[in-house]
């Protein structure tokens, strides 16, 4: 008796819970047909018939209703068609209901296939018409809002609806292939700049087959790529070079690519070619200077003092061309201190094996490169002051001028740097 007692509250709740989904729905029907009679007087009718629709499908037993995922479609057009024309009207409006399009083409989508009437199919078809236009527009006032998820959402949507209606003999907005390459385009760029890389490739991928000329697609694909660590990644730059062989953002991928491997060599070419595009990038040109820098250390440790003596003067060339361009550049005077500062650093080794020679001969030697040493401190340190001034919270400025005045036997000047790198610190 009390299992058959329980089985009907099972029974009732069940009921209950279903009943309340169909009063909700019937509350969202309701509410929609109300909006529809006068749109601006009861604006608030769209509101709580979304409210209403909301609550159906948390509920679930609705959920695969052909009714529900209909009324659902067209609350959600209604919604998105208000953003729509208020965006219009006033460009500064803040989308309210951004997805809305897209939760639309979902809804009717899905309404089409539970329909079993040709009614219903026919209004869902109708819907998505409809959704199709808010769709692209929706997703172009996304994308120019910065909001690029949704911008994703809505330019997904849009073709899989195309490809939909298509399929189900009805005519889409997209009539060309150059009208999809542009959708697809806008798809890949939103979920690519959403930080959605998994989802932008499958995009990027069908562009990139096709031999599109946009060059974001090829620059896309290799940093997909290499950040996976697959070793062709190289081949979509190649590919875009192919399509633009001047575009910048190809070569700065390339040079970023080879930076990280430490191709020192490989470097210096494309950091050529990259300043006579952008003879006035500064940046370029102290890249350049900090590859050959790191072309001379790696000399110098290989004992071949003569080439890096050449890669020095590369190095010291870049970089003061580009402080002709922007003498209060931090990163430039700190590279040249640091030029002069690494070459100087690579004689303490020899100093110190010196001092084992206490020969008058030795000692000779020993103060000849001592002073030779103390010349490149002494070069370095106007760089580091300047930059210093120009940044006096960077900590590794502060270390090299605290090294320096050691170097230079300055100890209270040493001591100074040392106490503000202990302030900057916090003494670690």
């Amino acid at each position: 008796m009390k299992f058959f007692n329980l089985l009907m509250m099972l029974a009732l709740t069940t009921s209950i819970m279903y009943g309340q989904a169909e009063v909700d729905l019937k509350t969202a029907d309701k509410q929609l047909k109300k909006y529809y009679l006068d749109p601006a007087g009861n604006a608030d009718a769209i509101t709580t018939a979304y409210e209403a629709i909301t609550k159906v499908f948390a509920d679930g037993s609705l959920a695969s209703s052909a009714s529900a995922l209909l009324l659902k479609g067209k609350i959600m057009n209604e919604l998105a068609g208000a953003d729509f024309k208020a965006k219009v009207l006033d460009p500064t409006f803040v989308l309210k209901n951004p997805t809305a399009a897209s939760e639309a083409a979902t809804a009717l989508m899905a309404a089409y296939g539970a329909a079993e009437k040709k009614g219903g199919k026919r209004e869902a078809i109708t819907g998505l018409v409809e959704n199709e236009n808010y769709l692209n527009n929706m997703g172009i006032f996304s994308y120019q809002d910065q909001d690029f998820g949704s911008a994703y959402k809505s330019f997904k949507s849009s073709l899989d609806i195309s490809e939909f209606l298509s399929a189900n003999g009805s005519k889409s907005r997209i009539t060309s292939d150059s009208m999809r390459n542009e959708q697809l385009f806008f798809t890949a760029v939103s979920a690519y700049q959403a930080d959605m890389k998994a989802e932008a490739k499958p995009y990027l991928m069908k562009l990139y087959d096709a031999g599109t000329d946009e060059v974001f697609v090829y620059d896309a694909l290799f940093n997909i790529a290499n950040d996976a660590g697959e070793a062709d990644a190289t081949k979509y730059l190649e590919a875009g070079r192919k399509v633009d062989p001047n575009d910048s953002s190809l070569l700065f991928s390339e040079i970023n690519y080879y930076l990280k491997k430490g191709e020192l060599k490989i470097l210096t070419d494309k950091l050529k070619m990259a300043i006579e595009q952008e003879p006035d990038n500064v940046t370029v040109y102290t890249t350049t200077g900090s590859v050959y820098d790191q072309l001379a250390a790696k000399a110098r440790e290989d004992g071949d003092q003569a080439a890096a003596a050449e890669y020095f003067d590369e190095a010291m060339n870049y970089y003061t061309q580009a402080l002709e361009k922007d003498e209060n550049n931090f990163d430039v005077n700190y590279s040249i201190g640091q030029l002069y500062y690494n070459k100087a650093a690579a004689q303490v080794t020899v100093i110190n094996e010196l001092s084992a020679d206490i020969t008058p001969a030795g000692m000779k030697k020993y103060d000849a490169k001592k002073l030779e040493m103390d010349a490149l401190f002494k070069e370095a340190l106007p760089y580091f002051q300047k930059a210093e001034t120009i940044n006096d919270t960077d900590l590794n400025t502060v270390i090299a001028l605290k090294e320096i005045y050691a170097r230079l036997n300055q100890l209270d000047k040493s001591a100074v740097y040392k106490k503000k790198y202990d302030e900057l610190s916090g003494g670690n």
